[in-house]
């Protein structure tokens, strides 16, 4: 349904743009056939976000529900803007930003931190959490792995980590070199990587390794750690949006902005392990600037 709208918007604009340039549409008549994001989901009656299944951020129930912190909290500040109606585009984390910039959703949904590089392809909202590191290992953790550290000292260890997330990136800053990491599609893949010993550890954010450690058997969770080489890598998620969307981005900033740390949202994201301990610290404004 989106498509076709999307595709009937091109071509009526082409067609303005056209006559325009032959002087016989008058200044401003083209702004008739523009329809914004945010009056087509109106129109449409309906939303679709992009998730990656990756608990507790954004993950689907064993029988489709959406949920987890980013979805529930998108779904509470869309429904003050009237939207009602949310649809899951379950999408690997790595081509979430690319499956947002192609038109399959109109929100990415999944805890995404927000940083430079990423800025500069799409509109991030202002964070909904704050959170640090942890790795995943092997119950008892014969390895003693503490950290990336310990994967940089030594060569015989391999890390897991997670395609298109910045995991990788901490690996490579603390020492990792490339032959030691194995990189996979999503959560569940880490989990089972550690359990087979095809990886020693795996790394993700805290949460999720708490949440990955609970459920799966054999494993458990390093103590959380909030420094990498020596700088903090306290992760700040929030909401992306196309850069051209900016209607639809700043309504739903302006509901962000009054909900995130008052006690409704601290009441619906605490069974997620989210809550007054790990609201956010900094602006998007500065995490896009890499401060």
């Amino acid at each position: 349904m989106s498509k076709i709208s999307t595709i009937s918007r091109r071509v009526l604009l082409a067609g303005a743009a056209g006559i325009l340039a032959t002087g016989s549409l008058i200044a401003g008549s083209s702004s008739a056939f523009a329809e914004t994001a945010l009056e087509r989901i109106k129109a449409q009656g309906y939303i679709r976000v992009g998730f990656a299944n990756e608990a507790p951020y954004g993950f689907a129930t064993p029988d489709g529900k959406l949920t987890g912190e980013a979805p529930e909290v998108a779904k509470a500040v869309l429904a003050k803007m009237g939207i009602t109606q949310v649809d899951g585009v379950l999408t690997e984390f790595g081509s979430l930003i690319p499956g947002l910039k192609a038109g399959r959703f109109d929100i990415i949904a999944a805890g995404m931190f927000i940083n430079p590089k990423r800025c500069a392809e799409i509109n991030f909202s202002e964070p909904s959490y704050g959170i640090g590191q942890a790795m995943l290992v092997t119950k008892g953790n014969p390895k003693g792995i503490a950290d990336y550290s310990s994967f940089a000292s030594n060569k015989d260890l391999k890390l897991a980590v997670m395609a298109g997330a910045v995991e990788a990136g901490y690996a490579k800053e603390s020492g990792v070199p490339d032959e030691q990491l194995v990189t996979l599609p999503d959560q569940s893949s880490l989990l089972a990587a550690v359990q087979s010993g095809r990886a020693d550890g795996a790394a993700l954010t805290a949460l999720s390794i708490a949440d990955m450690a609970a459920k799966g058997e054999g494993v458990e969770s390093t103590k959380p750690f909030g420094e990498v080489a020596g700088k903090s890598v306290k992760g700040h998620g929030g909401f992306g949006f196309r850069k051209e969307d900016t209607d639809l981005y700043e309504a739903f900033q302006a509901e962000l902005k009054t909900f995130i740390g008052s006690p409704e949202h601290i009441a619906l994201v605490t069974p997620f392990g989210f809550g007054a301990d790990y609201l956010p610290n900094k602006t998007m404004e500065q995490l896009c600037k890499g401060e």
